[in-house]
């Protein structure tokens, strides 16, 4: 009896859980209520019903509804999206013919819930009329192995009492005692009550006992838990077919992305990876690989352009590293062949600065409107001599570099490229390659110390190996290769400890697939070729965050490298004099700043204001002045400008002409409380 109520606890906590709590929805619009509520309610996953309980408006309501259903269309770049259609055919279906015996409607009943999750049975048994047994249908389905369900199954309504709505049977928890209108003998018995509807019904005993055709067994007197398990991933199918993840992205970025974007998530594998640099600089690595590709096709040419957009924030929200970047894709016919049973793997790093981050990247492809982002959280340490083991980088091949030692390329360790998919799923005849690097290990450390790496499956140890540290010579990138011949498909963990004197100081685990086909669409992998570290952009990009971290003194110490290493950059010259101008070094600025108006096209409008403001902190201000109306004659006017403007005239004395700058900017924004403060002043200075 303990089982069979943890059986009817299971199905209501099921039902409970696809219908949420009633009032969840109650101060939504109607007909937002009515598609929550009715239309989707047993397809809808927790978190889609969570999410669009959070949005603010109809208009994201109705962006949402439209992703629900771009998620679910098995052919998205057809016209036509087939699963909504045969969805509300269904609802329609179990309206019309599940609610003639009861007054709820149809959709509500067991039968209609079925049906709609379901679809129409493959065959139909029905026992009725009969005298000695309720009505009773039995629904026989197949081919629904892709969704984790038997071969082939039966859903069997009864109607209790005979008369009412039809029920969802269980074996466990109804028996073949509830399906007889009349049955005298022990209802704890399943055996004596199977054995008696035997001499009535023969073929409905048969089903009686389990839902799955085959599967018996009254070795305890009572069927086993497994029709309530298969009742259970029933109920849940549509919640397990569905990548909700995209629900939680446009949560996330509907106020991000451009509307015609927002309900055509896609979803993506990624790999990040942060590693140290010869320079000593660490660099993060990233590859994003979208489960698609859309194109459009001009004549016998396909093309797209991918839209990055990259953020790195500090713990306090702070935006560290900002950086923006096209990738425009251009295909012949020959190569989109080839190229469209392949992901591509969108592949990038940049420099970072120790400390703690939240990284997103955002892509966008502009063709199809659809996106899709990853979201990472960085450590890059600040400690240098401090041992520390990165995490490791999975592929399944690994080449000697050849190309030239000032040039870097994503997911290069040392003098290793590696080639990986972000699924980290391989074939038996693979080779598993594990890249990482270790720091900081003191001479002695090296001597003694051991790499271990465990493979594991299903807690199990299937194989162990272990190498010293002194055989690998290129040390701190440290590269092993695994023939995976042995490994059976499985799901796998890796284990990887580094041991000094027979203790375990540093730990990385992983996990892996290994398939049972026999080979796999490997990606087309979009990387560019880097400077190496030494270069000049590295120190400024560096600077500039060290900037962006409030650290001005650093800052300008490493975008004092860039310019000196490219003193012809107008970019490095002006951030440079923008680092002097906050620090007061003003007389290291015009020697910046000048040569840029020497060029035949104008300066940038902070170059006007940057050397502006430094005459004025000179008190030279008649060059002050001049500058600053040459920002407006090149760049039109803007408070910042007329401000500076109309308080070096009033340090010059020319009252009318300060009077004039301010008043215009007060025009432009009248919310400059300060200002108007000391206009009204002079104004009535004047008038006195």
């Amino acid at each position: 009896m303990k089982k069979i109520w943890m059986s009817s606890f299971l199905l209501t906590a099921v039902v409970l859980y696809l219908c949420g709590n009633p009032d969840d929805s109650k101060n939504l619009p109607e007909r937002h209520k009515k598609w929550l509520e009715e239309e989707v309610v047993y397809i809808i996953t927790d978190l889609e019903r969570e999410v669009f309980r959070k949005l603010e408006s109809d208009r994201e309501r109705d962006r949402f509804i439209e992703a629900f259903w771009k998620q679910r269309d098995p052919t998205p770049g057809s016209p036509e999206n087939e699963f909504k259609i045969e969805h509300y055919r269904r609802i329609n279906h179990a309206n019309h013919f599940f609610g003639r015996t009861t007054p709820m409607a149809g959709w509500r009943t067991d039968r209609g819930e079925i049906y709609i999750i379901l679809g129409e049975p493959n065959d139909i048994t029905r026992f009725e009329g009969k005298t000695q047994v309720y009505n009773t249908e039995v629904w026989f389905y197949q081919g629904m192995t892709k969704y984790g369900l038997p071969p082939g199954f039966n859903m069997i309504f009864f109607q209790e009492g005979g008369t009412g709505e039809y029920k969802l049977y269980s074996p466990l928890q109804h028996g073949p005692q509830a399906l007889m209108t009349s049955y005298f003998g022990d209802h704890a018995n399943y055996l004596a009550a199977y054995q008696h509807l035997m001499e009535l019904e023969p073929e409905l005993a048969e089903v009686s006992l389990s839902l799955i055709p085959g599967e018996r067994n009254l070795a305890l007197d009572r069927p086993t838990m497994s029709s309530d398990i298969l009742i259970q991933r029933v109920f849940t199918m549509p919640s397990r077919e569905i990548k909700e993840r995209y629900a939680q992205k446009f949560l996330e970025l509907k106020d991000v992305i451009e509307v015609e974007y927002s309900a055509n998530y896609i979803d993506c594998d990624a790999v990040v990876e942060i590693l140290e640099d010869p320079s000593g600089m660490y660099f993060v690595h990233y590859a994003i690989e979208p489960e698609r590709l859309s194109v459009n096709q001009f004549e016998n040419k396909f093309y797209t352009t991918l839209k990055l957009n990259g953020t790195i924030t500090n713990m306090e929200g702070k935006q560290i590293h900002q950086f923006e970047k096209d990738v425009n894709l251009n295909f012949t016919e020959e190569q989109m062949r080839e190229i469209s049973r392949r992901p591509l793997s969108l592949r990038d790093m940049f420099p970072l600065i120790p400390g703690n981050y939240k990284m997103s990247i955002l892509v966008k492809n502009v063709v199809s409107k659809e996106f899709t982002s990853i979201e990472r959280e960085l450590l890059i340490p600040g400690v240098r001599d401090e041992l520390q083991m990165t995490s490791f980088i999975m592929g399944y091949a690994v080449e000697r570099e050849t190309m030239a030692p000032d040039r870097l390329r994503p997911f290069q360790i040392g003098t290793n490229q590696l080639h990986f998919q972000a699924n980290r799923t391989f074939i038996m005849q693979d080779t598993l390659v594990l890249a990482f690097q270790i720091h900081g290990l003191r001479p002695a450390q090296v001597e003694g110390g051991e790499l271990k790496y465990n493979f594991l499956k299903n807690g199990e140890t299937v194989r162990t190996v272990t190498k010293t540290i002194l055989e690998y010579p290129e040390r701190p990138n440290y590269v092993e290769q695994f023939s995976l011949l042995d490994f059976s498909p499985a799901h796998y963990r890796v284990e990887l400890s580094l041991v000094i004197d027979g203790q375990e100081v540093l730990y990385e685990t992983d996990e892996f697939d290994v398939t049972h086909q026999a080979a796999i669409a490997r990606p087309w992998v979009y990387s560019k070729l880097m400077p190496a570290g030494e270069n000049p952009v590295y120190s400024y990009i560096v600077g500039t965050q060290l900037y962006n971290s409030g650290k001005v003194e650093e800052a300008k110490t490493y975008i004092e490298e860039a310019y000196r290493k490219q003193p012809d950059s107008a970019e490095y010259a002006l951030n440079l004099a923008k680092l002097y101008l906050i620090s007061e070094e003003y007389t290291k600025i015009e020697p910046l700043l000048l040569p840029l108006f020497e060029k035949p096209d104008p300066p940038l409008y902070d170059v006007f204001i940057v050397l502006g403001r430094t005459y004025q902190a000179l008190g030279e201000l008649s060059k002050a002045v001049e500058l600053f109306n040459s920002a407006i004659d090149h760049y039109g006017i803007n408070t910042n400008v007329l401000n500076a403007a109309g308080e070096c005239y009033f340090q010059l004395g020319e009252i009318e002409k300060a009077l004039t700058a301010w008043e215009r900017s007060l025009e432009i924004n009248p919310d400059q409380p300060e200002l108007k403060k000391s206009v009204d002043a002079i104004k009535e200075k004047k008038n006195d």
